[in-house]
């Protein structure tokens, strides 16, 4: 029986590292291999498909077809709909008459395998095995919700580039998914074929390179609050001496930040460029070869110090930490990795930081964290927790915790259990969840 492998991407950067998993043998030889192409955006049509992006051409050619998610549910938003449970046959059906699939067995790589598009997909396909891929620092955090064990124990592999060296993914754990590596050398060769298709401009090497994430989107910041964020950036470039600075905002960020960025570059008497096409942070690496990248806990901070050797620095990772709610925020993990690993911008006494290295304790701490997130999720994490929080729980790491949810749990730190019956069911519910994570 013939065999066609789908491949899902929603970005650039996910495509990009599908190319280099390709490129070094993680899947199987196919009779055929699908591009599936998602546009995630808010307003799907005033944001560019990944697969006009400039240098995707360069990716294409390791796909017999390349077809769109988008069209194949119009005229439902992608991210918003999930097939009904009694419609997954019509859908299989239509997609495989739409998809010329036939009777192919087909095989699934996706990612964000717990929210949809991507669960969708894998719920249409109810036979085929599911590679996951991670395309950013989340996979080093818990699955965010518990997954249907008919989806997740379908899962064989997750690939992930080494992001963090020597930090282990918490992602799809549960369901004892082999975690796998995708070499950072096939990964640069991809970007390097993705820079020679696109050329960024004529300008001078050596810039601060500033990365723009837009969280306010997400409801984590206020726009004035991303709008001084993004100064606060360019402020602690200047101060650490960069007179040439380079913003790349976010594809969907509101112009008038760029406007206010401009007015604040005047004011400081340094050389403001900014990048608005969309173009992966790595290529800009490669062209502009930056002296310096800095952001607030973008995935692009670690592939430029982990791949490239660039000094990087983050920014506003702390009020972050407080202000993500609620605590099981899939965000938590990557700014508590951010936060504890790379060197503040604003702060001269630090460095910063070219070339990861684990600090002590950070897989304790991201299993600790991990497990407060969703201890319902992996209890067998609580022994490491309880060993982490034991040890190393300072003035420094609680910003990592919430006393409320320590208490919660019954994990060290947390606050005194005063003796009202609502606390005491808490209380119970924890030690279930301690007794069930020994069990297992």
């Amino acid at each position: 029986m013939p065999t066609t492998q789908i491949f899902y991407a929603s970005s650039l950067y996910g495509a990009a590292t599908l190319a280099a998993a390709i490129d070094s043998g993680c899947f199987t030889p196919a009779d055929r291999r699908l591009l599936l192409v998602a546009n995630n955006a808010s307003v799907p049509e005033t944001s560019p498909s990944l697969d006009t992006m400039p240098g995707f051409e360069r990716l294409r050619g390791r796909f017999d077809d390349v077809v769109s998610w988008n069209e194949a549910v119009a005229p439902y938003h992608p991210g918003g709909w999930s097939p009904r449970t009694g419609d997954i046959p019509l859908w299989e059906r239509y997609l495989r008459m739409l998809w010329s699939l036939g009777d192919d067995r087909v095989e699934l790589a996706v990612e964000s395998i717990q929210v949809t598009p991507a669960l969708s997909i894998a719920k249409i396909f109810p036979d085929a095995p599911v590679d996951v891929y991670a395309d950013g620092l989340m996979s080093y955090g818990p699955t965010r919700d518990q997954i249907d064990p008919l989806v997740g124990g379908r899962v064989r592999r997750l690939f992930h580039l080494d992001l963090v060296p020597g930090l282990e993914p918490l992602l799809l754990a549960e369901f004892g998914v082999e975690a796998r590596v995708v070499p950072a050398e096939a990964f640069v060769k991809v970007v390097a074929e993705l820079s020679d298709a696109v050329s960024v401009g004529p300008y001078e090497e050596g810039a601060a390179l500033l990365l723009g994430q837009y969280l306010a989107a997400l409801g984590i910041l206020t726009p004035q609050e991303e709008e001084d964020l993004h100064l606060r950036m360019v402020r602690g470039a200047v101060a650490r001496g960069h007179r040439r600075i380079v913003f790349k905002p976010h594809p969907t960020a509101p112009a008038s930040w760029t406007r206010a960025l401009e007015r604040e570059a005047d004011a400081l008497d340094v050389e403001l460029t900014v990048l608005d096409r969309p173009l992966l942070a790595e290529v800009l690496y490669r062209q502009l070869r930056p002296t310096l990248v800095a952001g607030c806990f973008s995935t692009a901070l670690f592939t430029a110090s982990t791949f490239y050797g660039i000094p990087v620095a983050r920014v506003g990772t702390e009020p972050l930490l407080e202000r993500l709610t609620p605590y099981q925020n899939s965000n938590r993990i990557p700014v508590t990795i951010t936060d504890a690993v790379l060197p503040e911008l604003e702060d001269l006494d630090q460095g910063v930081l070219a070339g990861l290295t684990l600090p002590e304790g950070l897989n304790g701490l991201v299993s600790a964290v991990g497990y407060a997130m969703q201890a319902r999720v992996r209890p067998d994490l609580r022994e490491a927790a309880e060993t982490y929080l034991g040890a190393h729980l300072t003035p420094r790491t609680l910003r990592y915790f919430k006393r409320r949810r320590l208490t919660a749990l019954g994990l060290p730190g947390g606050l005194p259990v005063p003796r009202h019956s609502a606390v005491r069911r808490v209380v119970r519910e924890a030690r279930r969840l301690k007794r069930g994570g020994r069990r297992g």
